[in-house]
C-alpha cells in the first residue's frame, strides 16, 4: 500500500530538480559562462593593432580591459539579486542579447572612448549572464550533485583560456582584429537561441523575492551575516587574486626574464590551463566521495607551497625558468579545484538567496582579478617578486578563509 501511495504521490522538490538538470542545460550554462572570458582572451593578442587603428595609447587600450572587468563585476553583483525577484530565463536571454549588441559596437567603432564604453557594457552583460547561469544550476541541484556539476562547468569552461588566445592569434593572422568581436557576437546569438530552447525557468514565482534596492540590501546583509558564506567567499576571492597575479605577469617572467619564445610561452600557458581543466574534472569525480573541504585544503597547501617557492626563487635565484614553470602549473591546477568547490560550499550556506549569493561571489572574484592584475606588474618586467608575494598572500588568505572564518561548516559534501 505504501509503495502504491508513493507512486501516486507528486514528485518532491529534489525529484523536480533532478528532472530539470539535463545535460543540454548544463552544456548551455557552460557555454554561457565561457563566452565572456572568451571575449577577453580573443582580444588581448590584438592590443597593438587596436592602438594603431584607433589612434590610442597602450594605456588607453589597457583601460578597455579594466572597464570590461569592472562591468563584469558589477553585472554579477546586480544580476543575481534582480533574477531572484524576476526569475532567471528572461533576464538571461536579455543579457545575452545585450552582450551581442555591445560586441557589434566594439567591432564597428572607430573611437577608443566608444570602445571603452562598449567593453563595459559587454562585461556587464557577460557577468549578468554568468551569474544567472550559475543561479540556474543552484536552483536545480544540491549537495554532492551541485559540487559535481559546478566542477564540470569550471573544468570544461577552463578550455576558454586555452582556445581564446589561440583563436585570437589565428584571427589576426587571417583577418582583422574586429573579426574577433563579430565572432563573440555570433556566439552570443547562438547562446541566446540555445537558452530559448534548453533553459527552463528554474525559479518559480513562489520562491522569488519581491522588492527593490531595499530588498537587495536586506538579502545582501543576510548573505553576509553567514560566517560560513563569508569564509568561502574569502577562499574563492583570494584564490582568484592569486590566479590573476599569474595571468598578468607570467609572460614577463618567462619571456622577458628567461628568454622564452612567444610560441613556447603560448604552449606553456595552454598546458597550465589544460591542467586547471583536468584538476576541476577530477574534483568533480571526487564529489560525494571525499569531503569538499578536504579537497580544497589539499590544493591550498599546494598553492601556498608554490607561492613560497616563487618568493625564494625571486629573492635568491633570479626566478629560473624551470622553477617558474613548475610553480605556475601547481598554482593553476590548485585554482581549478579551489574556485568551483568554494563556490559550491558558499551557495550551500545561503540556500534562501541563491542569486544574491552567486552575485556576491562573482563580484568578489572579478573585483579581485581587476585589482590584482595591475598590482602584480608594479615591479616591472625584470622581477617576479611582486607576483610571487601576491601568489603567496592569496594562497595564505584563502586558507584563513577555510580554516578560521568558515571553521564550523554547516554543509559537508
Amino acid at each position: 500500500m505504501t509503495a502504491v501511495l508513493a507512486e501516486q504521490a507528486p514528485p518532491d522538490r529534489a525529484a523536480r530538480r533532478r528532472a530539470g538538470l539535463t545535460g543540454t542545460l548544463i552544456a548551455t550554462v557552460i557555454l554561457v559562462t565561457a563566452i565572456a572570458p572568451l571575449a577577453t582572451d580573443m582580444y588581448v593578442p590584438a592590443f597593438p593593432r587596436v592602438a594603431g587603428d584607433l589612434s590610442a595609447t597602450a594605456t588607453q587600450v589597457q583601460v578597455t580591459l579594466t572597464t570590461f572587468f569592472v562591468g563584469m563585476a558589477l553585472g554579477q553583483l546586480v544580476g543575481g539579486p534582480v533574477s531572484d525577484r524576476y526569475g532567471r530565463r528572461r533576464l538571461l536571454i536579455a543579457a545575452l542579447v545585450l552582450m551581442s549588441g555591445a560586441s557589434i559596437v566594439c567591432a564597428g567603432t572607430a573611437s577608443i572612448g566608444v570602445m571603452m564604453a562598449a567593453r563595459f557594457v559587454q562585461g556587464f552583460a557577460g557577468g549578468w549572464a554568468m551569474v544567472i547561469g550559475r543561479a540556474v544550476i543552484v536552483d536545480l541541484a544540491t549537495g554532492a550533485r551541485l559540487v559535481r556539476v559546478l566542477n564540470v562547468i569550471a573544468g570544461v569552461g577552463g578550455i576558454a583560456p586555452i582556445v581564446g588566445p589561440l583563436l585570437g592569434a589565428a584571427i589576426l593572422q587571417l583577418s582583422h582584429w574586429r573579426l574577433s568581436f563579430w565572432v563573440v557576437a555570433a556566439m552570443g546569438a547562438a547562446m541566446t537561441l540555445a537558452t530559448v530552447l534548453a533553459v527552463p525557468e528554474s525559479l518559480p514565482r513562489e520562491r522569488r523575492h519581491g522588492g527593490g534596492l531595499r530588498t537587495f540590501a536586506v538579502a545582501g546583509r543576510q548573505v553576509l551575516a553567514s560566517r560560513g558564506y563569508v569564509g568561502y567567499l574569502l577562499v574563492s576571492g583570494s584564490a582568484m587574486g592569486a590566479l590573476f597575479a599569474y595571468v598578468a605577469t607570467s609572460a614577463f617572467v618567462l619571456q622577458s626574464m628567461n628568454g622564452m619564445s612567444p610560441v613556447a610561452y603560448s604552449i606553456d600557458f595552454a598546458a597550465n590551463a589544460a591542467g586547471m581543466t583536468v584538476a576541476a574534472l577530477v574534483a568533480a569525480r571526487l564529489a560525494g566521495r571525499v569531503a569538499t573541504r578536504t579537497v580544497i585544503l589539499t590544493r591550498q597547501v599546494a598553492a601556498l607551497a608554490a607561492g613560497v617557492a616563487m618568493v625564494a626563487g625571486a629573492v635568491w635565484c633570479g626566478t629560473p625558468v624551470l622553477l617558474a614553470m613548475i610553480c605556475f602549473l601547481v598554482m593553476m591546477t590548485a585554482q581549478g579545484v579551489i574556485g568551483p568547490n568554494a563556490g559550491a560550499l558558499a551557495s550551500a550556506e545561503v540556500p534562501q538567496h541563491p542569486g544574491t549569493g552567486s552575485a556576491m561571489l562573482g563580484f568578489v572574484q572579478w573585483l579581485a582579478a581587476g585589482t590584482i592584475a595591475p598590482i602584480a606588474g608594479l615591479g616591472g618586467e625584470r622581477t617576479a617578486l611582486p607576483m610571487a608575494l601576491l601568489m603567496t598572500g592569496g594562497a595564505a588568505l584563502s586558507m584563513i578563509g577555510l580554516l578560521v572564518v568558515a571553521r564550523v561548516p554547516r554543509y559537508r559534501a
